[in-house]
């Protein structure tokens, strides 16, 4: 059953632009590829709209990816590691988090979208090589990321398993002829997966990127996919927008936008709050960017009304028997504050296969409403650019530039005015300790500017929010923290470390952020206690 979502009467005009919308009879043109509908040149829009009509091709798969799963616990595989960034991972982080069971039968999801040495040394200590399946998973195959680890992981498979062996332990999802798809091949993988060509990254969690994950960890796909299917039908090409529950969403994310509510705040029930972290990418890279868009907040801590600016739009998602009490009381205060909030209800954790369509699908139509170009990435490449730019130098040279303090998060926040926002940019190991200093961060924040303040973690956030922090409006306050190394891991084949290419890319990011006015600070976090250094951080804001 799809559920009609319910609005507050705190967004006027909001039927007008519905109307506008049905007089252009945007639904059909949507469904028919009409590129007109967001821009007059067809290039990356319709050939990236296969996402529409995946769902029904992914049902008849069920069957084949459900055998494949059962052949790897019966293989007696114990993890399965997902190597990927952006689209291939945050999608099956979110069901790791939301609907994954963790009954012991099947093998336990690790995600790993990181370079941070750390971050691979901790997963590297948890997994036994010869009992994991590695999942190579990426769309292009050239993504620098998994790419590094898999050569990481490789090493340590063959030495446990011998290399005539070692290519059962691997896995890949990938897009027809890259590169990836030729590994496969070439270096005896246990299976490839090839997705369709014309589903973009970010719209793919309802293809192999996210059902590969998601079967290998025993979600039952059938049901995930029957609940995005009624959803597909209740968007459908002849739903009256009124009535229309993708576009509802849609038009709202724009009419906030266009009336200055540009910061779209996920407030969600504790037992699936990851889906923030799927919606944030989904958002930001596809409509930020044209120096405009709608910046989403995700995972901020709930505040009283008098925290928050006139630049809101609150969307709840409410899951039905979670401790929503503290939401539940947030929004009603809200509301009477005059903040528009929609609410989203879910009948249980499946519910998210509904919402990852409606999603995908209120981006497009929110786009066609602001005349965005909801499919392209163009400012992603800036920062890759500048990191490959950086490694040169250090095959060149066997160094890269100093990493030092610039600026303090003082003077940045002395330059906030209203309509900012706060974005953190993390390059350190997410541990309870570090989450709980960086909540304290936001709550700070918010009390004292009533400013937005996001979290992301390097160089995941790259492949998600990199986007709207370089192509969209220039209202952000950059915030880089770099906790110092204390791991060094060589990449096989490869002449710098995980250490040098984890610094290439925060630097390189800072750098593409400086060379376009972005307001920037960088902060050092020590490495022997980086938790502790963020935490002196916060205490001079109560200065």
């Amino acid at each position: 059953m799809v559920v009609t979502p319910s609005l507050t009467a705190n967004l006027p005009d909001i039927d007008a632009l519905a109307a506008q919308m049905g007089r252009q009879d945007a639904p059909r043109r949507l469904w028919q590829g009409d590129h007109t509908l967001w821009k007059p040149d067809p290039t990356e829009i319709t050939d990236r709209l296969g996402w529409l009509t995946c769902i029904e091709s992914m049902r008849a798969q069920v069957p084949d990816l459900e055998r494949f799963a059962g052949q790897v616990r019966d293989a007696g595989i114990r993890h399965v590691v997902l190597l990927g960034m952006g689209g291939s991972s945050l999608g099956p982080e979110v069901l790791r988090q939301t609907i994954a069971p963790d009954s012991g039968e099947y093998p336990q999801l690790i995600v790993l979208d990181s370079t941070l040495p750390a971050q691979i040394a901790a997963v590297t200590r948890r997994i036994d090589p010869a009992k994991t399946l590695f999942l190579v998973s990426s769309k292009s195959g050239s993504t620098i990321e998994p790419n590094t680890l898999y050569a990481h992981f490789r090493a340590l498979v063959e030495t446990a398993v011998g290399p005539d062996l070692a290519g059962g332990n691997f896995a890949a999802v990938t897009d027809p002829g890259t590169s990836l798809e030729r590994l496969a091949a070439a270096t005896g993988f246990r299976r490839a997966f090839l997705n369709p060509p014309d589903i973009g990254g970010r719209y793919s969690v309802l293809s192999y990127f996210g059902l590969v994950p998601a079967a290998l960890s025993g979600v039952d796909l059938s049901r995930l996919l029957a609940r995005a299917d009624a959803m597909r039908q209740a968007c459908g090409p002849d739903v009256p927008v009124a009535e229309n529950p993708g576009f509802q969403l849609g038009l709202v994310m724009a009419q906030a936008q266009r009336q200055g509510r540009d910061k779209l705040t996920i407030a969600a029930s504790p037992a699936i709050a990851a889906f923030g972290l799927w919606v944030e990418q989904m958002l930001a890279e596809s409509l930020g960017k044209e120096s405009t868009g709608i910046i989403p907040v995700a995972g901020e801590p709930a505040m009283p009304p008098d925290a928050y600016g006139h630049d809101r739009l609150f969307v709840y998602l409410r899951l039905a028997g979670d401790d929503n009490d503290l939401w539940d009381e947030t929004c009603r205060r809200l509301t009477a504050a005059g903040q528009p909030v929609m609410q989203l209800d879910l009948a249980d954790g499946y519910d998210l296969g509904a919402e990852f369509f409606r999603w995908e699908f209120a981006t497009a139509a929110a786009g066609a409403a602001l005349g965005i170009h909801p499919f392209d990435q163009p400012d992603v490449q800036s920062a890759k650019d500048r990191t490959d730019r950086m490694l040169d130098d250090y095959r060149a040279g066997g160094k890269l530039p100093a990493m030092e303090n610039v600026g303090s998060i003082k003077e940045l926040l002395a330059d906030a005015n209203a309509g900012d926002y706060l974005a953190v940019l993390v390059y350190g190991l997410p541990t309870p300790e570090m989450e709980s200093a960086l909540d304290d961060l936001r709550r700070r924040v918010m009390a004292r500017h009533c400013i937005a303040a996001t979290v992301g973690y390097g160089p995941r956030y790259l492949h998600s929010t990199g986007q709207l922090h370089k192509g969209g409006p220039n209202s952000g306050l950059f915030l880089q923290l770099v906790a110092e190394h204390q791991d060094e891991i060589d990449i096989p084949g490869c002449p710098f470390s995980f250490a040098t290419l984890n610094d290439a890319q925060s630097l390189g990011d800072f750098q593409a952020l400086r060379e376009i006015g972005r307001r920037c600070a960088r902060i050092v976090l020590p490495g022997g206690d980086s938790d502790e250094g963020l935490k002196k951080l916060i205490a001079e804001l109560a200065d």
